[in-house]
């Protein structure tokens, strides 16, 4: 019994954090044009983490592009304002992108 309680525990922190912002993702529609692990009509969340990874400045310029749009970087298909997004939540949007994988 212990052994399937401890087993229960360590898969849900193991999971947990992978969808812990998923629901604000979904909520601010993000989830709309991208997905974690495929290309929709942007990129998926794993490749935008794969592509700045060890970039430091990468959490500020990517907030500030969810909030206020982008163009260019993964195609011709532009990346919209998105003003209903606060600075606290992009950031957190980001945080969460970043660390997957």
């Amino acid at each position: 019994m212990k052994r399937a309680l401890f087993a229960l525990v360590a898969a849900v922190s193991v999971t947990a954090p992978a969808f812990a912002d998923q629901a604000l993702a979904t909520s601010k529609n993000c989830m709309a044009c991208h997905a974690v692990d495929k290309k929709l009509v942007g990129p998926a969340f794993k490749d935008v983490a794969a592509k700045y990874k060890g970039d430091k400045s990468a959490a500020d310029k990517l907030a500030a592009k969810v909030i206020k749009g982008g163009a260019g970087v993964w195609g011709p298909v532009p990346m919209p304002a998105n003003p209903q997004v606060n600075d606290a939540e992009a950031h957190k949007l980001v945080a969460w992108v970043l660390s997957t994988k």
